[in-house]
C-alpha cells in the first residue's frame, strides 16, 4: 500500500470512528454527570461533558495498529505507550480530579516512557545559541523533559473556549504529517493523519454550541503527541538521518512557528504570573483566549482569529526560512507575537472599562 493510501485510510479510519462513537460518549457522559464545572474562568455557561479525548485516543490507537507498517511498528508501540500513560492520567483527572503532583507524576511517567523506549529525544541544541554539537545525555534526557512537558500542558492550557485546541492541534499535526508523509516516514504520518481525522470528527461537537469538551485526556495526549512530532521533525531535519528534499535550514524555528499560539501563551502567562508574584500554575483569565473573549468576539470568532494567526506565522516562517538566519527568524516570531499580544490586551482592558462604565451609568 502506498504511502499516500496509508495516510489517508489513517484519517478516514479515525475520523469515522470518533465521529461514530463520540454521541455515545456524550450520553453517557451526561447520564453520569461527568461534566465541566462553571466557575469564574470559565467561558461557558451550561453543563457540557469532558470526555472528547477518549474517543480521539482510542481512534488514533486503533489506526496506528492497523495501517502503521510492521517494521516501523516497533519503535511506534512505545510511543503509544507512553501516551496510554499520559491519556489514563488526562482521563482520570477528567473523571476524578487528581492532585496537581499525582497528575504531574503521571505525565513525567509517561514522557519518561517516550524518551527512553520511544527514543524520542533532542540530541542536540541544533545551532540555537551558536551551540550545534551533541549534548551530553543527561542534558538531552533533561531537555526533552522540559520540551514535553511544556508542549503537553500548553495544549492542556489553550484548551479553554470552543474549538480552539481541536482546531490548532489539527493544524500543527497535519503540519507535520504531510511532511513526514512527503519524507517517506509512514509511521508517523499515519500517526499525524490519524489524531487530524479524529480532531476534525470531534470538532464536529465542539463547536458552539459545543456538546462535549476535550478535557485532560485529550488535551494531555495532543499536547504530548505535537512534542513528539516537533521533536522528530527538528532531530531528523537537522541530522540528515533521512533522505527527503523536503528539509528545512532551520527546523527549530519552523516546529516553534507550528506551536507558536499554545507555546506563546502559555510561557506569556507563566511570565506574567511570576512577574505579579502568583504561582506560575496558579489559573486565571489572563490567557489570549480570555482577552479575545474579553473583546467581545465570540467563541467561535476568537477561535478563527487564533488559528488564522497560528498559520500566518506558518507562512511566515516558511518564506524566511531559505533568507534569513534562525536566530533572526525567532526574534521575528517573538517580537511579533508579543506586539500582538500587547494590542489585544489594550483592547481588552478598554473593553471591560468601558462595560464597567455603563453598568455605573
Amino acid at each position: 500500500m502506498s504511502i499516500v493510501a496509508n495516510l489517508l485510510l489513517s484519517f478516514l479510519l479515525s475520523f469515522a470512528l470518533v465521529y461514530t462513537i463520540m454521541p455515545v460518549v456524550i450520553r453517557i457522559a451526561l447520564r453520569k454527570k461527568l461534566v465541566a464545572e462553571i466557575d469564574d474562568r470559565s467561558s461557558h455557561t451550561e453543563l457540557v461533558p469532558t470526555l472528547g479525548g477518549i474517543p480521539i485516543f482510542l481512534a488514533v490507537l486503533l489506526s496506528s495498529f492497523v495501517l502503521v507498517p510492521s517494521p516501523a511498528f516497533g519503535n511506534v508501540q512505545y510511543i503509544l505507550a507512553g501516551l496510554l500513560i499520559i491519556f489514563l492520567t488526562g482521563a482520570k483527572d477528567d473523571i476524578e480530579a487528581l492532585s496537581a503532583r499525582k497528575k504531574t507524576l503521571g505525565l513525567l511517567l509517561g514522557i519518561g516512557i517516550l524518551i527512553f523506549a520511544g527514543d524520542i529525544r533532542l540530541q542536540s541544541m541544533y545551532g540555537l545559541f551558536g551551540y550545534y554539537g551533541n549534548l551530553p545525555y543527561l542534558m538531552s534526557v533533561a531537555l526533552t523533559y522540559f520540551t514535553i512537558f511544556v508542549i503537553t500542558n500548553a495544549f492542556n492550557l489553550i484548551d479553554g473556549i470552543n474549538g480552539l485546541a481541536g482546531s490548532l492541534g489539527a493544524v500543527v499535526a497535519i503540519s507535520f504529517g504531510v511532511w513526514f508523509g512527503m519524507s517517506g516516514l509512514t509511521a508517523y504520518g499515519v500517526l499525524a493523519l490519524a489524531m487530524v481525522g479524529g480532531l476534525m470528527a470531534f470538532l464536529r461537537y465542539n463547536v458552539s454550541p459545543a456538546k462535549i469538551f476535550m478535557g485532560d485526556s485529550g488535551s494531555l495526549v495532543l499536547g504530548a503527541t505535537c512534542a513528539v512530532f516537533a521533536i522528530k521533525f527538528i532531530d531528523l531535519c537537522f541530522s540528515g538521518n533521512v533522505v527527503t528534499p523536503y528539509c528545512f535550514n532551520h527546523p527549530v524555528a519552523v516546529a516553534i512557528s507550528f506551536l507558536i499560539v499554545p507555546l506563546f501563551d502559555t510561557l506569556r502567562v507563566f511570565i506574567t504570573r511570576m512577574y505579579r508574584g502568583k504561582s506560575p500554575f496558579r489559573p486565571d483569565r489572563r490567557h489570549i483566549h480570555h482577552l479575545l473573549i474579553d473583546t467581545g468576539r465570540s467563541h467561535m470568532e476568537a477561535t478563527i482569529i487564533l488559528l488564522l494567526v497560528n498559520i500566518t506565522f506558518i507562512s511566515l516562517v516558511f518564506a524566511l526560512d531559505e533568507v534569513v538566519g534562525m536566530h533572526y527568524i525567532l526574534l521575528l516570531e517573538i517580537i511579533l507575537a508579543t506586539v500582538l499580544t500587547l494590542i489585544l490586551h489594550r483592547r481588552a482592558r478598554n473593553a471591560r472599562i468601558e462595560a464597567l462604565n455603563s453598568m455605573v451609568v
